[in-house]
């Protein structure tokens, strides 16, 4: 019993693990604007994670090749909207907004979830889910305008939060085709084939913005965009669904907001301010209330 316990409460370090350091990913990324394009980035942290899988994969991908022949296009889907579409545009975000914004979009997700399940499932959303949404999209709205309502008006000043919001939106579809397919595919397969597919998506980017060296100034973010983020934390994220489950292990996504806020006020010297705060806190109720179920009727 004791272990058993001990071993439950030990599986709680596991999202949190996972969501810091991709927590630290965005404030990496909101750093490393300055000095690297978006697409060179995005490219290189998929090969730098593709270099360093390969030589445990390739043995496995020979074995499995019936099954990768089975999902192929499933994987190419996969792949661009979750590592492509949702990604890449989360480097071209962090040119035009802070970490902490990016942060608190990211929180997003689960709200944009329920209503590209509704598009793709047909799975009609509960009282509970529509009212939090709105409730979530409200805070949002009031945190881009920085609590004045008008300043929206100028859309130019709010772009990089337009461009997270719709990056956030792609990753939505993303996690709804995981639950559509369920794909019987051991879960490092397909991430290595869907990192496979990344790279392939990005040579026409490559061909026409070029592709930037790296040097001194860039090649710590790359290395830990290509490590931690890519393998790392969603390793670890699998060992939590594995041991709470999905949905005790989506809760904690909530907390990458403070996480990343924490890490951009110390690094970054972003300031929190009281919209974050207001924005912040009205936008994880929404999530809350949009994830309670409704109770059946006897």
């Amino acid at each position: 019993m004791n272990a058993k316990t001990s071993t439950v409460w030990w599986a709680f370090s596991l999202p949190i693990i996972a969501v810091l350091i991709w927590s630290m990913n965005i404030a990496v990324t909101r750093y490393v604007a300055d000095f690297i394009t978006p697409v060179s980035i995005s490219f290189y942290r998929w090969l730098v994670a593709f270099i360093i899988l390969t030589p445990f994969m390739a043995k496995k991908m020979w074995q499995n090749r019936h099954l990768i022949r089975q999902h192929f296009w499933q994987f190419a889907i996969l792949s661009a909207f979750g590592m492509v579409l949702y990604q890449g545009l989360a480097y071209s975000a962090a040119h035009h907004t802070s970490a902490t914004n990016m942060g608190i979009i990211n929180a997003f997700i689960p709200v944009f979830t329920i209503f590209v399940s509704m598009l793709i499932l047909h799975e009609i959303p509960n009282r509970f889910a529509v009212i939090g949404s709105i409730l979530s999209f409200f805070g949002l709205v009031y945190v881009m305008a920085q609590g004045n309502f008008a300043s929206l008006l100028g859309l130019g000043g709010h772009s990089g939060d337009f461009v997270m919001i719709l990056a956030v939106f792609f990753y939505a579809f993303y996690g709804v085709f995981l639950k559509k397919w369920q794909l019987q595919v051991p879960l490092l397969i397909s991430l290595y084939i869907q990192i496979g597919f990344a790279l392939i998506y990005h040579l026409p980017f490559i061909a026409w913005f070029g592709l930037q060296s790296i040097d001194v100034n860039n090649v710590g973010s790359v290395l830990y965009a290509g490590i931690f983020p890519s393998l790392i934390a969603p390793f670890v994220w699998m060992l939590a669904v594995q041991h709470l489950g999905p949905n005790r292990t989506s809760i904690f996504i909530n907390l990458m907001p403070v996480f990343t806020a924490i890490i951009a006020f110390f690094w970054l010297n972003e300031a929190w301010t009281i919209y974050h705060s207001i924005g912040g806190l009205i936008i994880l109720l929404g999530i809350v209330l949009a994830q309670k179920k409704v109770k059946a009727l006897n």
